[in-house]
């Protein structure tokens, strides 16, 4: 596999990445492709198969997983699981495109580990955990049980956060994004220039 750049954000539930990865994506100069994961849950809310994520069965995911389909997958909650496809990559790179991914640290953590050079891993944090509790009550998605489920995962994610390239704290969102559009552009430049030597 070889192509454009990877660009990864992860974060703890709620801590805003999605809200950045979509603003990045709307940054035409970028030349940005998300990278629809695939999962075994159903689709939540209005969420469409094909755009926001690829909703396989279990039974399905197991079967990708065992023929090493996946460039990385991981069960977030029990018998939960999220992936990301080797063809999804594939597909973004021959459109000349960059890859940006939202994953769970873990997934994102492995795509730098399988493609340090290409990859920007970038953590976003919230900032605190109790800021995080309330942006998830505000979503009114979940169950509390649910909610104090993503809080317990959060304390663990916040620990990798020194693994990855760069973290960005998102307490003002508008310096968040700046941030993050800085970050990307720096690491698109980068193998501009590299090509130029």
């Amino acid at each position: 596999m070889k192509g454009g750049k990877l660009i990864v954000f992860s974060a703890p539930s709620g801590s805003g990445k999605t809200t950045i990865v979509r603003h990045l994506l709307a940054q035409k100069h970028l030349n940005l492709e998300f990278s629809i994961s695939a999962t075994s849950r159903a689709p939540r809310g209005d969420e469409k198969d094909g755009t926001d994520y690829y909703f396989i069965s279990l039974e399905q995911f197991k079967k990708h997983m065992k023929a090493g389909d996946f460039l990385e997958w991981e069960e977030v909650y029990r018998d939960n699981f999220y992936g990301t496809l080797k063809t999804e990559v594939e597909r973004i790179w021959a459109m000349g495109k960059n890859v940006i991914f939202d994953i769970d640290v873990v997934g994102g953590l492995r795509i730098k580990r399988k493609f340090p050079e290409e990859t920007l891993a970038v953590f976003v944090r919230p900032p605190s955990v109790e800021e995080l509790k309330i942006r998830l009550k505000k979503r009114k998605t979940e169950s509390e049980e649910k909610i104090n489920m993503r809080i317990a995962k959060a304390s663990v994610e916040m620990a990798t956060a020194p693994q990855f390239d760069f973290i960005i704290e998102n307490d003002i969102l508008e310096n968040a994004l700046e941030e993050a559009e800085h970050l990307v552009a720096q690491h698109i430049a980068n193998e501009i220039s590299a090509e130029e030597e």
